[in-house]
Parts: structure tokens; C-alpha cells; sequence
């Protein structure tokens, strides 16, 4: 993140990007996230999660309790209380739910005039945004980031620092069959994990266990279903919902070789 920093400079080098990584050392795999990829193992058909996505809402608190400790971030135009929904200068003076920092759950609060600010985080699910800017709040660069027509950074939200989860490969005897899958919210989106795997145990049943590009074809069919069939409504998946307008990229990696079935 600090040499993306300098770069921006010294190569005229804007934007950012999330990171998944996976690092094989000494028979363990180490996943570590920042931003809203995702990583899934699947051993026997079990699916095991390696990473979570870090998103305005799932790190409402962390960013809730920054705006809180630097008031100045939010430049008098932000409030980092969360409201069920937009405050509207008639209601002042009336009590509405709300939720800081602290809370899980939702309290009472007499409306004030600072309440009519825009909150730090806006919207639900894929449409949440930080100071109505972006979706993600791990990952790399965005220095130069700043809110639409302000002067307003969004980078002292971002967090560069990754969520490290580890597997043990020795805990297990692990077949063929059982991968890694790396994989952007391209996939996600419109796959969850349960079809993920689905897909998985279809393309890799359908190739020889010592065949190297079964892989490869479980890959490739992941992003085919997600990116879907081009039609006279836009891309289309199979049960005719909207396919991933989203960057697609997967890996998937094996855990076990040809030798390893049991």
C-alpha cells in the first residue's frame, strides 16, 4: 500500500484494488483477504470458508468508531450514526432508531441537527457505500479517492491490512477432488457457494483424477456460469437472472494428488 502510495508520484499511478492471496508454507495454506473476494475450501464435499468479505456493512463498527475518534474526517458533512433510513429536516425534534459504534442493535434518539447530515454509510447489501463513494472497505491504494464533488479523502477508511485464516493440509488425507477456489465478487454476485461446489464436483467427476487441466475446465465453467449467455435482455445465467457485470477471475487450486485417494 505505502509503495502504491509513492508511485502515484513518482509514476503518475492512481486507483486501487482488493487482495486475496494464498501462500503454501510447511504443509499449511494461508488465506489472507482485504477486500470482498472470497475463498472457499471444499474437502469431501464439505464447504469450508477461508476468507470473508469486507464490506460498509460488515465493518460498519470499525468505520463507525474511526469517524467517531477524527470527527474531521467526516468534513462537516457526514455523521457516523446509522439511521433505518434518511432523516428529513420536518422530523427534528421527534425520535428515530439509531446505532453507533457500540451497538449491535438499535436504540432511540431524539433527532438533532447534525442528524440531517449524510450518513458515513449508506444503502444495504451490494448497494452499500461508504460516504456514498465505494462498496469496499479493505484493500490497496485510493489514495487520491475523495467523495464526489468534495475535497474529502475516502483512504483513512480503507484498510490495506488483511484478514489471515489457515489451513492445516496435514490434518487431513485430502483427494483430488478437493480444491481451492480463489475467486472476485465477479462470482459471487450471482454464485454462492453450495452451486460453487456444485460446479466443481460436475466438471472435475467428468475429467480423469490424474488429468492437470481438470482444473483449469472448473475454472473456466465458473466463469462462464457467472458471466452467463449474451441475450436481447443483457447477459443471462441459466435460470435467466441477470449474469455478473463484475470482473470474473478464478483459481482453483488442488489439495490432493492423483496417489491421495483413500
Amino acid at each position: 500500500d505505502d509503495q502504491i502510495e509513492r508511485e502515484r508520484s513518482s509514476q503518475r499511478l492512481s486507483g486501487g484494488c482488493c487482495a486475496l492471496a494464498a501462500v503454501y508454507l510447511m504443509g499449511k495454506f494461508y488465506v489472507a483477504n482485504a477486500g470482498d473476494s472470497r475463498a472457499i475450501i471444499i474437502r469431501n464435499g464439505e464447504i469450508i470458508p477461508m476468507s470473508r468479505e469486507f464490506t460498509p456493512e460488515t465493518e460498519r463498527q470499525r468505520l463507525q468508531f474511526l469517524a467517531f475518534l477524527r470527527p474531521e474526517l467526516l468534513g462537516k458533512e457526514f455523521t457516523h450514526l446509522e439511521f433505518p433510513r434518511r432523516i428529513q429536516p420536518k422530523e427534528l425534534g421527534r425520535k428515530m432508531l439509531y446505532r453507533d459504534q457500540n451497538m449491535n442493535g438499535w436504540a432511540y434518539k431524539k433527532i438533532e441537527e447534525d442528524d440531517l447530515k449524510f450518513p458515513l454509510i449508506y444503502g444495504e447489501g451490494k448497494k452499500a457505500r461508504v460516504m456514498a463513494t465505494i462498496g469496499v472497505t479493505r484493500g490497496l491504494g485510493d489514495h487520491d479517492l475523495k467523495v464526489f464533488s468534495s475535497n474529502i479523502h475516502i483512504k483513512p477508511f480503507l484498510s490495506c491490512f488483511p484478514e489471515v485464516r489457515v489451513y492445516d493440509l496435514t490434518q487431513y488425507e485430502h483427494c483430488p477432488d478437493d480444491v481451492l477456489v480463489l475467486g472476485t465478487d465477479g462470482l459471487w454476485d450471482v454464485t454462492n457457494d453450495k452451486e460453487v461446489a456444485g460446479v466443481v464436483m460436475e466438471v472435475l467427476t467428468s475429467y480423469e483424477p490424474n488429468d492437470p487441466c481438470r482444473y483449469t475446465m472448473v475454472a473456466q465453467e465458473l466463469v462462464v456460469r457467472s458471466r452467463g449467455v449474451l441475450k436481447e435482455r443483457g447477459w443471462r445465467l441459466a435460470n435467466d437472472k441477470l449474469g455478473s457485470g463484475d470482473d470474473i477471475s478464478v483459481f482453483v487450486i488442488p489439495l490432493g494428488g492423483p496417489g491421495n485417494y483413500t
